[in-house]
């Protein structure tokens, strides 16, 4: 066994993920905190693995009081969130009814002009941010929130199916574990789990005088106009718990299996028989396993659940590449 391969290959693989995410929507994330954030959690996980520091150490390829030190450092400033450039030039075109590039220019002095020169254009490309002439005095002015439409809505609901999910796939989480884990502002916080326990997706439960959140189910609706980003995680988590689950149990997979995937791929084109059997796959895996799931929903409302219960989570995707051998030539 190989793992050095199979680790660098699902790193590849995750980068590639995290850049789309980044970028979604014309948006472009912080980005700076990410390798500290691998650092520390990784961390902490071979902690939970049963690792001595120093083995966790010598695999970062570090001495121990440097490795500690690291681990101390960031657990210090781990509430933090740096801001890009491109954030801090949006927010400055924002506070302005219009603002020519010379100003913009003069407020981010310190910074390479290439760069702020950079930034304005991509996001007058993306539309977040409207320009007129040309030069020194070119005129700036951010979209409004209409015109952004649902790209830069910040409504309270953005959050509240991420945070649904997360108190349904981690929890009971207390407040404060839950704010670590959203990253988002106090108010935000409260704000989107007060709607939630209105509607009775989260609740409260309360043991040796400490509250913390559950929910007791988590679901989307099909083409749901919002919460894109809470399915995105709902659906990549089933993927890794269930490969992390799978490996402490050696991969050896059995007919029988109870833990596991499969991937199937199949090569057709237009006008093969069995394209839109093919095709069908996704249609006929949501059609199955959504009526499966209203059935114990259903039942589960009707009979008082035990507290010793197994959740089992069945994940499905499919996605349809177009190959051109000419173009590959």
């Amino acid at each position: 066994m190989n793992p050095q391969i199979l680790i660098d290959s699902m790193v590849r693989q995750t980068t590639v993920l995290v850049a789309q995410l980044a970028t979604s929507g014309g948006l472009r994330a912080p980005l700076s905190h990410l390798a500290d954030q691998v650092f520390l959690e990784l961390s902490e996980e071979l902690d939970a693995q049963g690792l001595s520091r120093r083995v966790s150490a010598d695999m970062f390829g570090m001495a121990l009081r440097t490795y500690l030190r690291k681990i101390q450092r960031l657990r210090e400033s781990a509430s933090a969130r740096d801001r890009t450039l491109w954030a801090a030039v949006y927010d400055f075109v924002a506070s302005k009814e219009v603002v020519s590039r010379r100003d913009i220019l003069d407020r981010f002095l310190k910074d390479d002009e290439g760069l702020v020169r950079g930034v304005l254009h991509d996001l007058s490309e993306n539309g977040l941010v409207f320009t007129t002439g040309v030069g020194a005095e070119a005129m700036f002015r951010a979209a409004t929130r209409s015109e952004l439409g649902r790209m830069h809505e910040l409504r309270g609901g953005a959050i509240d199916e991420l945070v649904w999910a997360l108190v349904y796939r981690e929890g009971p989480l207390s407040r404060d574990e839950l704010e670590a884990i959203v990253a988002v502002s106090r108010e935000s916080l409260d704000a989107s789990l007060a709607r939630l326990a209105s509607d009775g997706r989260v609740e409260t439960r309360q043991a040796n005088g400490a509250v913390t959140w559950v929910a007791r189910r988590f679901a989307l609706p099909l083409g749901s106009p919002q919460g894109w980003e809470a399915a995105v995680f709902d659906h990549f988590r089933a993927v890794c718990q269930t490969i992390a689950q799978k490996l402490r149990q050696l991969p050896r997979s059995q007919p029988d299996d109870t833990i596991g995937g499969s991937t199937f791929t199949y090569e057709v084109w237009p006008g093969h028989p069995m394209e839109e059997e093919v095709k069908g796959a996704l249609a006929r895996f949501r059609t199955e396993y959504g009526a499966l799931r209203n059935r114990v929903t259903q039942f589960n409302q009707n009979h008082e659940m035990p507290e010793n219960r197994t959740r089992v989570t069945v994940y499905g995707g499919q996605s349809v590449l177009v190959e051109d051998e000419d173009e590959s030539t």
